[in-house]
Formats: structure tokens, sequence, C-alpha cells
């Protein structure tokens, strides 16, 4: 296989059939050896936590496919912690969005002196960053992405739309558990002309309370796989 790209959290190579597959890591995004999905650097290692992300993604992929949304999963060894998937161009070099359903983390640094740590965001809040770690990974409006022509408004609808039908698909995953998603953070592509969920749906990459506490990663995974 080809190594095309290396990313924090997994490895992507390239598939004799066309297809893509994508090797999880261990390695978790966070600061000083505290995990935090908001951060743009690797902060830790936590032993099993790829096999873990890879297990979750593949339970919300499966509930994604059942209500009807197409992503870019299409098999998963467990064992190998790999994921075969569609190939999808990214936008630009790289796009993340964020669904923040309350206010924590990076929103309250930047928002702080406008609203509460915890405060509901009635309907979800989504949010596009760039993922360029020497600008800290700057927001960027639907506006912005038109004018630096990386995609239309019509793609960033479309983006949109399906971030929050997918946050409230995972959101009501969790309350059925007693938990509450807080934010979440997807990636999207290009295949086909349409724009899909790329990347994966895992505990490293969402913010989730229970009895008024974070829920750490491999707990979380636990949690969701009822383990």
């Amino acid at each position: 296989m080809k190594k095309i790209y290396e990313g924090k959290t997994k490895d992507v190579y390239e598939l004799e059939n066309g297809n893509v597959l994508l090797k999880f890591k261990d390695d978790c995004t966070g600061k000083d050896g505290v995990f935090d999905p908001g951060e743009n650097s690797v902060g830790l290692t936590i032993e099993g936590i790829g096999k873990a992300n890879l297990e979750t993604s593949i339970h919300y992929f499966e509930l994604l496919k059942q209500a009807g949304i197409k992503t870019h999963y299409i098999r998963a060894s467990v064992e190998d912690a790999t994921m075969e998937v569609l190939p999808a161009k990214v936008f630009g070099k790289g796009l993340e969005v964020i669904c923040r359903l309350r206010a924590t983390g990076s929103f309250i640094r930047r928002y702080g002196a406008y609203i509460e740590d915890g405060t509901k965001l009635v309907g979800g809040y989504v949010e596009a960053t760039f993922k360029d770690d020497d600008r800290a990974d700057p927001l960027v409006t639907c506006e912005g992405l038109v004018a630096l022509n990386i995609m239309s408004k019509e793609m960033f609808e479309s983006m949109k739309e399906q971030t929050l039908k997918i946050t409230k698909i995972v959101a009501d995953d969790l309350a059925n558990k007693g938990m509450e998603l807080y934010d979440i953070k997807f990636e999207f592509g290009f295949n086909n002309d349409e724009v899909i969920l790329i990347d994966e749906i895992a505990s490293g990459n969402m913010r989730v309370y229970k009895d008024g506490k974070i829920v750490d990663p491999m707990e979380l995974t636990s949690l969701i796989l009822g383990k």
C-alpha cells in the first residue's frame, strides 16, 4: 500500500481497488497531557484508543447508514485498526466542521465576554476551521470559503445540513446512554459531485458529559459500545 498522508491520529493509504485505507493510531489531540478535541496538536497517547475510536466510528457510521445518510464508510477491521473508505477530495488543505450544542472550550475562549460556559446553543451552532497548525486552525465563514474558491455556497449548506443531522443522531444515541454531547468535530470531503462525511466519528473527536463531568475517551467508548 502507498501511504498518501500521515495525520495526527491516523495514517492514510491508497488501495489497489481505488479506495482508501485509514490506519488508526493511539494519539489524541490535547495540551499538556490533557485530552481536548478542540486542540490542533497531539497532546497525549492513550494505549488502545485507536481501535476504540474505530469501534465507535463503526457504530455511528452504521447508524448513519440506517438513517439514509451517505458517508465514505465501506468496511472496517477492528483487529487491524483499519477502515476502508471511498476516496474523497478534501476542501482546501483540510477543513474541519464543529457542531456545538453547548458553549465551552475554544468557543468560550473566543466569546466568553458574551456567554457563560455551559450555556445551551439552541438548535446547534456549526462552525468551520482550516486544518492549519501554523495558524492555529483559523475559523472561516461560508463567504470566506466561496471567496477562496474552496467550495460553493450550496456545498457549504449541504455540509451544514448534514452536520446538524449527524450531530442529532450522535447526541440522541448518547442521551439514550445517559450522557450529553457538548460538541463534536467532523471532516467532510467531495466524492462524485457530493459532499460526504469522511474521517471518523470517534470519542476522541467529541466532548461528552455524564453527571456533570466530562467523560474521558476510553471510558466514553466503553459506554457507547456497552462494554
